[in-house]
């Protein structure tokens, strides 16, 4: 694994370049967000997500949310309503994903059965920064060990995922808070699960 420590607000452009050409030639990254640690590829890469669910030891029926670079991108890759519009609008970026009816651009791997996907916009700089450098969303999926509990700290996951992953982009430890996840796919807002984002709009 490649391992590099950026600057959590300027991060040094040539490790982010360094990550982009993985992420552009099919490879699987770590990366901050605003809440924890993710692994990642481009969501078009077929390869790629197969190794992450083989990472993570998920079945294909789990949702796997992506990273977006705003509200314009989100409408490329799912169906927004204008109640959903106004209410990301208000709370983007931040630590939410927003489950939506998924447009056809979006691998159907990465669909649920009810042909939905989990959209976040991170507040956090490095996270966006790949997504817009790329030019394609990626894959967010928190970096848990066996037992399914979320790392902070930057050399444990190098230790654990070494041999797993290609890159990882280090900002220090991260609170190990995942994001809140809303459903906004139906008329209702429903709460999937409360995190670190306050849900108290949507009750």
């Amino acid at each position: 694994m490649e391992f590099y420590e950026l600057h959590p607000t300027t991060p040094q452009t040539r490790f982010i370049n360094k990550a982009v050409e993985v992420l552009s030639n099919g490879g699987v990254i770590i990366y901050p967000t605003d809440t924890v640690y993710g692994i990642g590829c481009d969501i078009f890469n077929k390869e790629a997500l197969e190794r992450i669910f083989r990472i993570k030891n998920d079945g294909s029926t789990k949702l796997f949310s992506f990273v977006c670079s705003d509200l314009k991108d989100i409408a490329k890759y799912a169906k927004v309503s204008d109640y959903a519009y106004r209410m990301m609008k208000r709370l983007l970026p931040g630590p939410y994903t927003f489950v939506l009816e998924a447009a056809r651009e979006v691998p159907k791997k990465l669909w649920t059965k009810r042909k939905t996907v989990g959209i976040r916009v991170p507040d956090n700089h490095i996270a966006l920064t790949l997504v817009k450098e790329l030019g394609h969303p990626i894959i967010s999926t928190s970096v848990t060990n066996r037992h399914g509990e979320v790392l902070s700290d930057p050399d444990e996951i190098k230790t654990i995922f070494d041999t797993q992953i290609d890159l990882m982009l280090s900002a220090g430890w991260l609170p190990n808070e995942k994001s809140s996840v809303v459903d906004l796919s139906a008329e209702s807002p429903e709460i999937i699960r409360v995190g670190a984002g306050d849900v108290s709009f949507f009750q």
